[in-house]
């Protein structure tokens, strides 16, 4: 198996599994993928899912050998298989975070943009080099790149091929953080089990509003919220549930400044 996964407590770990050829992606193994994300999506007893890879590399891209199986071989000029929400070409509405322990590139980066945010350890490298060799994105990485780093520096990675190192990454707003290589997973653990914590419902509803809303700066945007807020306040709003959980967090609060 070209992908690995592994559950502990209410996390799923999805690991890119083919280290020989720095986890490069072939058709099969994004199919593998794909249905890993499924699994972990629809089992409730998951509420949130790390992606990683097998040291050295996080992903490659796509292994060339394969690229004519992947794309052409469903016919030239035929369409490529749909996107969903993030570049993935499946929906899923848990939470997923990348813990990127080396190099990110071309397909690889994207598949590490269709998470909700990156960490990286201090081997996190990235690049896009789709026109270095003579090929389009289609995973989204000309929409969710210029929306995480800007459009001029997403041009600049794009057009020259050239490789960024995890701190310009993260100072850039591609990482959220840098931490040491061995403790890389260790603190995606960490971050996926806060979020595993909230409800998976009211998780799912958040996620949806920051794939329609963000980047939007249109007053319609804040009118949407809005209605989305008065609607689920109506509609689903537990008050139990939130006096139970504001005191969780006071007292998690209290014992961290201690």
């Amino acid at each position: 198996m070209t992908i690995s996964t592994s559950i502990e407590g209410r996390v799923g770990t999805i690991t890119l599994n083919r280290p020989e050829a720095r986890n490069a992606l072939t058709a099969a193994m994004l199919a593998e993928f794909e249905q890993a994300v499924v699994d972990f999506d629809h089992d409730d007893a998951i509420g949130a899912i790390i992606l990683t890879g097998a040291d050295p590399a996080f992903c490659a891209g796509l292994d060339l050998k394969d690229l004519t199986n992947t794309y052409n071989g469903i016919g030239v000029g035929a369409e490529r298989p749909k996107v969903a929400r993030r570049g993935l070409s499946v929906e899923r509405s848990t939470p997923m975070l990348g813990a990127i322990n080396g190099p990110a590139v071309t397909g690889g980066l994207e598949l590490a943009l269709g998470c909700d945010f990156l960490i990286g350890s201090h081997r996190a490298t990235f690049a896009d080099t789709h026109a270095r060799v003579g090929i389009l994105p289609g995973g989204g990485m000309t929409i969710r790149l210029p929306e995480l780093i800007g459009i001029n520096r997403a041009r600049q990675l794009s057009f020259t091929g050239a490789f960024i190192d995890a701190g310009t990454a993260c100072e850039w707003g591609l990482l959220n953080e840098v931490v040491p290589h061995g403790a890389l997973l260790s603190r995606a653990m960490e971050l996926a089990t806060q979020i595993a914590e909230t409800n998976p419902s009211t998780l799912a509803a958040l996620g949806s509003l920051y794939a329609e809303l963000a980047g939007r700066t249109d007053d319609e945007a804040y009118r949407e919220e809005g209605r989305a807020s008065r609607t689920w306040m109506s509609e689903k709003f537990d008050a139990r549930v939130f006096d139970r959980q504001r005191q969780d967090l006071i007292e998690r609060g209290s014992k961290q400044q201690r």
